[in-house]
């Protein structure tokens, strides 16, 4: 069974200003041919967390806990071992298309290489699959796609490679880092379609890694909310987004506009900033940010407890947060 399995996983870099914990005792599961998105505002985790499980974490960092996947422990890997895992096995679409190809090489030799590498594949019967690929995301003139460099494709055409690339060994799991971002609202809902369509035709986990809830609405059927490197919500994404029981869930989706709200009504952000992470947290990570907050949030964090069919991490309880805010 293609199943993730990530328990209390911690990510620390080391820094000029003193070791960072960006991760801080995550867990969750993405069952086989299921969708889970992380969520959360910049610098909340998410991306380190996809990286940590890919063992792409910068030179600095460090990740441990336990990430299991089809029953092998990845963290456990040598980077041999996990050279044979990525690719193949699990695939990953990277935040930014035009970056993460190569400028120098073509398209057709950047995924040719997947399959050299991870099956020995010869380079014709290689292309011969990135041009099925390149068909399967709906990419038009293949051929021509096959030659052409990254700079001579458009954003959504670079992020459908990147969807082909990351499909080409056919793995059971998906990890997709912001995937439409930057994207165009046609294109982005091309894209979104696209991936529920893959899900469908190959049994495929897919992580979402993202900061927009209405991708997540779109696509996921279970999200986690993270803030400063941990898990604040989880549940059902239908629930979360009917009815948070979290503060900073709730933050999130108060700041965001909505069809019917009126042009000269301004939004709700969230007031303040996020912690300094090179300074331990003691405490609830958000109490300073949060119009909840009492006092036992300025002393203690808060354990993660099942509550409203969800998991939450606060002190205070679902009745006193909650209050339906989408029909």
């Amino acid at each position: 069974m293609s199943e993730l399995k990530v328990r209390d996983l911690h990510v620390h870099f080391d820094t000029a200003d003193g070791e960072v914990e960006a991760v801080a005792g995550l867990s969750f599961t993405v069952p086989a041919g299921g969708t889970v998105a992380i969520v959360g505002e910049s610098g909340s985790g998410k991306s380190q967390t996809a990286l940590a499980i890919m063992g792409l974490l910068a030179s600095n960092g460090r990740a441990s806990g336990h990430v299991e996947f089809e029953g092998q422990s990845l963290l456990e890997l040598s980077p041999a071992a996990m050279n044979q895992v990525r690719g193949a096995r699990i695939g990953m679409i990277f935040q930014d298309p035009m970056t993460c190809l190569n400028p120098h090489l073509t398209i057709g030799t950047q995924m040719a290489e997947v399959l050299e590498v991870h099956q020995g594949a010869s380079r014709r019967d290689a292309l011969a699959k990135a041009s099925e690929m390149l068909d399967a995301v709906n990419l038009s003139a293949v051929k021509k796609r096959l030659v052409q460099y990254p700079h001579e494709l458009s954003g959504g055409m670079r992020q459908r490679v990147m969807i082909a690339m990351a499909l080409m060994c056919k793995p059971g799991l998906l990890i997709a880092d912001e995937p439409t971002t930057a994207l165009d609202v046609t294109v982005q809902a091309q894209i979104l379609e696209l991936l529920r369509g893959l899900q469908a035709d190959l049994d495929l986990g897919i992580l979402l890694i993202t900061h927009d809830l209405g991708v997540v609405a779109e696509l996921c059927e279970e999200a986690i909310v993270m803030y400063a490197g941990r898990k604040m919500e989880a549940g059902s994404t239908a629930e979360l987004l009917r009815l948070p029981t979290h503060p900073y869930t709730r933050g999130l989706l108060a700041s965001l506009p909505h069809l019917d709200t009126p042009v000269s009504q301004r939004l709700d952000p969230i007031p303040g900033q996020p912690p300094d992470l090179s300074t331990p947290i003691t405490a609830c990570a958000f109490a300073k940010r949060c119009p909840y907050a009492v006092e036992a949030c300025t002393q203690k964090p808060p354990a993660m407890q099942r509550a409203a069919n969800r998991w939450r991490a606060c002190h205070r309880s679902v009745e006193e947060i909650t209050e339906p805010t989408i029909a």
